[in-house]
């Protein structure tokens, strides 16, 4: 986990709208199982896109501004920002493959 951020709604703006490389938020909760069967998945990626790509988590129970901002209503909800703006969205557990295409589209 050491290559996944843990952000809030009190850095989102920093940590993902002003970065200056493609930031990729996963919306998650605690309760949620799915959110932890894409975990791994999510870590490894963030390994290996290390400097390229960079990697959040968000636990939408202790943040409900952003998710609401972004009306994220299904976990997990990955974002991939780019500028500052949205590009990309997963919903659902997926397959690493299907993270990774989205990942690499956005290089």
């Amino acid at each position: 986990m050491a290559d996944v951020l843990t952000i809030g709604d009190s850095d989102f703006q920093k940590q993902v709208l002003d970065s200056q490389q493609p930031v990729l938020v996963d919306f998650w909760a605690t309760w949620c199982a799915p959110c932890r069967a894409i975990a791994p998945s999510v870590e490894a990626l963030s390994a290996q896109y290390k400097g390229q790509v960079t990697f959040a988590k968000l636990d939408i129970d202790l943040n409900q501004d952003t998710p609401q901002k972004y009306g994220i209503r299904s976990l997990p909800t990955l974002l991939l920002f780019k500028g500052g703006k949205v590009v990309d969205q997963i919903v659902g557990a997926v397959p690493m493959s299907r993270i990774e295409d989205v990942v690499r589209k956005n290089l």
